[in-house]
C-alpha cells in the first residue's frame, strides 16, 4: 500500500497564515467599499455636489499672506490651495531650521559643567515641554505681540523698520539688472567650496595631513559674489516702509500671526530636540571623550569631530519625528488666523463649497506626502552620515 503524502507542519502554518491575511484583506476591503457607497448615497440624498470640479471655480475671498500672486476676484480655489500650502511649508521650513539650532544649543547646554547654564537649560526644557503648544501659541499672539504699541506709537527700528501690533515692517530689497550674475557667482562659490572640502578630506584620508580650508571657503562663498556685485554696478536697492496716518506703506510686512506661530513652533519643538540631542551625546561612550582629551584636543573640537558624528546615529530617528510633529503642529495656525493650508482649505474653502470629503482627503494626502518626503530625506541623510566601523 502506497505511503500517504505528508504535508510538513511548516507549510501548513504558512497556508493558514496566508488564508488568514487574505480573509482579513477581503474584510477590510469590503468595509471600505461599504463606507464609500454609504457616503456617496448620503451625499446624493442631501444634494451635496461631489467631485473636484470646484477646483477651478473663482475663490472670491482674500488671503492676508501670499507668497505667490493671488486675487480674490480672479484666482481659483486651486490657487488658494497652493497659497495655503506654500504658507505652511514656509513657516515649517523656517521653524525646522530655528528649532534645530536652538535645540542643539540647549541640549549641549544641559550637559555643561557650569551649574547655572545647565539649570537654565533644564528649566527651559521642563517648562516648555509641559505647557500645551496651543496655550503657548495664544500667549505669544495675545500677550506679547498684540500688546505692542498701536500704529501711531510704532517702535522705530535701526535700518528703517517699524514694529507695532500690526506686525513688523522691514525694508524690501529690489534687485536691479545684473543681480543674476551675483547669484551665479554665489552658486559657483558654494560648489567650489564643496569640491575643496571633498579634496581636503580625501587628502587627509590618504596622507593623514589636515588641510585648513576655512578661509578659502569664506573667500569663495563670500568674496566671489562680492566681486560680482561690485562689477555689476551694485544692482541692489531697498524700498523703505513709510509710517502714515492710518497704516504703514511699502517695505515687507511680517504678520503678527506668522511671528507668533513661528516663535511658538520653534520654542516648543526645540525643547524636545534638546532632549534628543542630550540623549544622543550621552549615548557616546565616555572613553571617546577621554581619548580625545588624552590626545590634547579641546572640548569644542572633541564635540564637533568626535562626539556629535557618533551621536547622530542616535539623534536622527527621533529628530525626524520632531520635524514631522512641527509640520503637523503648524495646523494650529487656525487658532490665531494665520492663512496656512488648514485655515484656507479645510476652513474657508470647505465652508464655501461644502465638499468636505474631497477637501479633507486632499489635505490628508498633502500632509502624508510631506511626512513621507521628510522621513525619506532624513533616512538618506542618516545613512550618508553614519559612522562606518572598521
Amino acid at each position: 500500500m502506497a505511503d500517504r503524502v505528508r504535508v510538513p507542519a511548516r507549510n501548513t502554518r504558512y497556508l493558514g497564515s496566508l488564508a488568514f491575511q487574505v480573509a482579513l484583506l477581503l474584510i477590510v476591503g469590503g468595509l471600505a467599499y461599504a463606507a464609500v457607497v454609504n457616503a456617496a448615497q448620503n451625499l446624493a440624498h442631501a444634494n451635496i455636489a461631489t467631485g473636484f470640479g470646484f477646483w477651478n471655480n473663482t475663490a472670491g475671498f482674500d488671503i492676508s499672506q501670499t507668497l505667490i500672486h493671488y486675487s480674490a476676484s480672479t484666482s481659483t480655489f486651486g490657487r488658494a490651495f497652493w497659497v495655503g500650502l506654500l504658507n505652511t511649508l514656509f513657516v515649517s521650513g523656517i521653524g525646522i531650521v530655528l528649532a534645530t539650532i536652538l535645540g542643539f544649543v540647549v541640549g549641549i547646554a544641559r550637559l555643561s559643567r557650569n551649574w547655572l547654564v545647565a539649570c537654565l537649560a533644564g528649566g527651559y526644557v521642563e517648562l516648555v515641554r509641559n505647557v500645551p503648544l496651543l496655550l503657548q501659541l495664544l500667549f505669544w499672539y495675545n500677550a506679547v505681540l498684540k500688546s505692542l504699541p498701536e500704529l501711531q506709537g510704532s517702535i522705530a527700528l535701526p535700518g528703517g523698520g517699524f514694529l507695532n501690533n500690526r506686525g513688523l515692517f522691514l525694508p524690501r530689497p529690489e534687485f536691479g539688472p545684473g543681480f543674476g550674475a551675483v547669484v551665479i557667482a554665489l552658486l559657483v562659490g558654494v560648489v567650489a567650496a564643496l569640491l575643496l572640502r571633498s579634496w581636503a578630506r580625501g587628502r587627509q584620508a590618504r596622507s593623514g595631513r589636515r588641510t585648513r580650508i576655512f578661509w578659502a571657503a569664506v573667500g569663495l562663498i563670500g568674496g566671489l559674489p562680492l566681486v560680482a556685485f561690485v562689477l555689476a554696478g551694485l544692482p541692489l536697492s531697498f524700498h523703505f516702509p513709510a509710517l502714515g496716518r492710518f497704516n504703514v506703506t511699502g517695505g515687507i510686512e511680517v504678520l503678527p500671526e506668522f511671528a507668533a506661530l513661528l516663535i511658538a513652533l520653534t520654542v516648543y519643538t526645540a525643547a524636545f530636540i534638546a532632549e534628543v540631542v542630550r540623549a544622543g551625546v550621552l549615548a557616546v561612550p565616555a572613553g571617546q571623550t577621554e581619548a580625545a582629551q588624552a590626545l590634547g584636543l579641546r572640548s569644542a573640537t572633541t564635540l564637533r569631530l568626535i562626539v556629535v558624528p557618533q551621536a547622530l546615529r542616535v539623534i536622527i530617528p527621533p529628530l525626524t519625528s520632531q520635524y514631522l510633529n512641527l509640520i503637523k503642529n503648524s495646523s494650529l495656525a487656525v487658532a490665531i488666523g494665520y492663512p496656512d493650508l488648514v485655515q484656507i482649505f479645510t476652513g474657508t474653502v470647505l465652508n464655501i463649497t461644502g465638499q468636505a470629503v474631497e477637501v479633507v482627503a486632499i489635505t490628508m494626502a498633502v500632509y502624508l506626502t510631506i511626512s513621507l518626503v521628510i522621513s525619506l530625506s532624513m533616512n538618506i541623510y542618516g545613512r550618508a552620515t553614519a559612522v562606518v566601523e572598521r
